[in-house]
């Protein structure tokens, strides 16, 4: 199934990009955007399965599984002469924040979708647990 995650209202700082991130792999990234843009679209390919807990939840290439359950890594990284990337911060998409008919819809129509602003609270990239109403799920 797919997901799909919506980003808005970026912090407007050029020589930044920001980017979904490979799981263990943070010097993998997916569509890097660069945080002056508009908006940012990644589409992602997940599978819904069933953990050991008994938890409805999502796993494939780009969900990580940690402390408080899996997301998915939004890197911020800053954009070095060479055109390189350089991590600076993360923020942490939760997965766990999904209601459960959301999830069940998502499942039945093939996809999730997740909107979210991108830009923190004193105007610096979002960081830190990403959970509603910070972002709102939705299926189809």
């Amino acid at each position: 199934m797919l997901l799909r995650i919506e980003g808005r209202d970026l912090p407007g700082l050029p020589g930044i990009v920001v980017a979904v991130q490979v799981r263990d792999k943070p010097e993998e990234l997916l569509d890097p955007v660069r945080g002056d843009a508009a908006g940012a679209v990644w589409e992602l390919t997940v599978e819904p399965f069933t953990n050991k807990r008994g938890e409805r939840t999502l796993r494939g290439r780009h969900v990580q599984d940690g402390i408080g359950g899996r997301f998915v890594y939004l890197s911020w990284n800053r954009i070095g002469e060479d055109g390189g990337y350089t991590m600076f911060c993360r923020s942490k998409l939760m997965l766990s924040g999904i209601p459960r008919d959301v999830f069940e819809a998502g499942i039945a129509s093939g996809t999730l979708r997740a909107r979210l602003g991108l830009t923190g609270t004193k105007g610096q990239p979002l960081t830190a647990r990403v959970l509603p109403p910070e972002v709102e799920w939705t299926a189809g």
